[in-house]
């Protein structure tokens, strides 16, 4: 699919990928310290090494995107999406490929990450089209022989930082607007996935990107090159910074940006609510709260975190969640047969085990004690390593209340809580509960509930009878209160996002004319009493 190195490893073991820094047009493999990144489900396998970016690395990439930029504005953008276009249907070609490359290096199931791949597909053939749709408009002016107009104008330099759970997906929901709208880009990959960032990359220099509109710098977060990113916004390197990650790194980020004037996007974390009133397909809502909870082992921002339920459908709703999720499939990310995978990485690990301790502590009971999958404690439907691999079994509270902190703390992993309420009032009340707000679903047949759920709830997505995750790439994807910042990934809401508003006068008079000063207003006729009204009316 590439020109890129590889490494041989050890028998039985696949080539470990050489990943490069991309600044300029040059790939750049020298560095002082090195990115490993092992296969979750089998720690043996090195998958990708790639050099550790520094902030000089981040400067000088900063620098080649301002230099690249001018030029890249001035290409017409139906001409800026025929790239798009040729980058869509390298995807397509290669979309099993990289599917596989996902699946490996980050441990998502095949049919997930085909997925992903197809909504980087999706987004790229939505956003071509959008290249004849930059639209400005024409407005009335006040005064004659003048005319009014507006324009959509890139902002220039955009940094990007993204998340390793879906390393490609939500890479292209930045990365393509963005570069669309005659933006050019410095790119800080997750270090959870710098393989896949680096055939993404690929693609796009084989669909005839000019050198200098997509940079690539490896690197951490805290303390590394994405740190370094952040803080060229607030030297003037970069003018903007797209995110997704922790809420905690976008209030950083938001510090940073503020003090530059400048507005980020900032898509965080989540604890979403499922709920499931007494009157829904309770087979269907099962279906779907397993999915949502335990979907890439739970490790979606927009995961099920509490599923609410009326008590008087709790009984069924119990029994039925947890006999499924003893059934899960649980291996190789590249075993089509498998419900989930892996763990993608050692930190998502500690914090869902010490989950366990925060929720008995809080007093919730465990309905499925979720635990690390090791040699001699496979469960009966394992297909996996359990030597070498971060897996996990799924695991169930019960008895939760909204002011314990497990209800409103977000767990990366395959783990979610019941809340039980009394009926619509109670369900909204609980779903509306935790600081964030980005994803919800509610499960019922009443007409009135599905309308009542969908103006009440603070979540900026909301699903009537389907899962809580899952996104279209023509729909606005972000949410609200710590789950960001009220800006929006994908659909034609995300071009205010990589462009900046221009008016323009063009007065054709020969003379100057002063707004509000020049206008001719109509002198008001005198008012008529109330009682001569109705006195001309009988």
């Amino acid at each position: 699919m590439c020109r890129m190195q590889t490494r041989v490893q050890g028998p039985g073991l696949p080539k470990t990928l050489l990943a490069y820094h991309f600044v300029a047009g040059r790939e750049i493999t020298e560095a002082g310290a090195e990115i490993v990144r092992k296969n979750p489900a089998n720690q043996r396998d090195v998958v990708t090494v790639a050099p550790e970016g520094t902030a000089e690395d981040v400067k000088r990439a900063c620098e080649a995107a301002r230099a690249a930029q001018a030029r890249w504005g001035r290409v017409p953008a139906p001409e800026r999406a025929h790239v798009l276009a040729q980058l869509a249907r390298l995807l397509l070609e290669s979309k099993e490929a990289l599917a596989r490359f996902v699946a490996r290096e980050v441990g998502k199931p095949l049919r997930e990450a085909r997925g992903s791949v197809q909504e980087a597909i999706d987004t790229a053939e939505f956003f071509q089209s959008e290249g004849r749709r930059l639209y400005g408009q024409t407005v009335p002016s006040e005064l004659p022989n003048k005319e009014l107009f507006t324009y959509r104008r890139p902002i220039g330099v955009v940094g990007v930082i993204t998340a390793g759970n879906f390393p490609i997906a939500v890479p292209s929901w930045k990365l393509i607007p963005a570069i669309l709208c005659g933006n050019t880009v410095v790119w800080k990959p997750s270090e959870d996935a710098p393989g896949v960032a680096t055939l993404f990359l690929e693609l796009f220099r084989r669909a005839g990107l000019p050198d200098g509109v997509l940079n690539v710098v490896h690197g951490r977060g805290s303390g590394g090159a994405g740190e370094a990113l952040v803080m060229a916004a607030g030297a003037g390197l970069v003018d903007k910074i797209s995110f997704t990650g922790s809420t905690q790194v976008g209030r950083f980020i938001g510090e940073v940006t503020g003090r530059a004037l400048q507005v980020p996007s900032l898509e965080l974390g989540g604890k979403n609510p499922l709920v499931i009133l007494a009157d829904a397909d309770l087979e269907l809502a099962v279906e779907g709260a397993l999915w949502a909870s335990f979907g890439t082992a739970g490790q979606r921002c927009t995961s099920a975190g509490n599923i609410i339920v009326d008590k008087r459908v709790m009984p069924t709703v119990k029994g039925e969640l947890v006999r499924r999720a003893r059934e899960l499939v649980i291996g190789d990310p590249l075993d089509e047969t498998v419900d989930y995978g892996p763990l993608i990485n050692e930190r998502f690990l500690e914090t869902w085990s010490r989950q366990r301790a925060t929720g008995l502590e809080d007093g919730a009971e465990l309905l499925l004690d979720g635990e690390r999958i090791t040699s001699g404690r496979e469960p009966p439907s394992f297909r996996g390593d359990s030597e070498h691999g971060l897996y996990v079994t799924p695991r169930i509270f019960d008895r939760v209340t909204m002011n314990m902190r497990i209800a409103v703390e977000e767990c990366f992993g395959p783990t979610v809580n019941l809340v039980e309420v009394s009926g619509l009032d109670e369900a909204i009340e609980a779903a509306n509960g935790t600081p964030y707000g980005l994803s919800s679903a509610i499960y019922t047949r009443d007409a009135a509930a599905m309308l009542r759920f969908k103006e009440s709830i603070r979540a900026g997505m909301t699903s009537i009878n389907n899962s809580t995750t899952g996104a279209e790439a023509h729909l606005p994807f972000g949410g609200n209160g710590w789950s960001g910042n009220g800006t929006r990934e994908s659909g034609i809401w995300v071009l205010d996002a990589y462009t900046r508003w221009q008016a323009v006068n063009v007065d054709l008079s020969g003379k100057l004319q002063k707004a509000q000063i020049d206008v001719e207003v109509p002198e008001p006729p005198a008012p008529l009493a109330l009682d001569e009204l109705i006195g001309r009316a009988s």
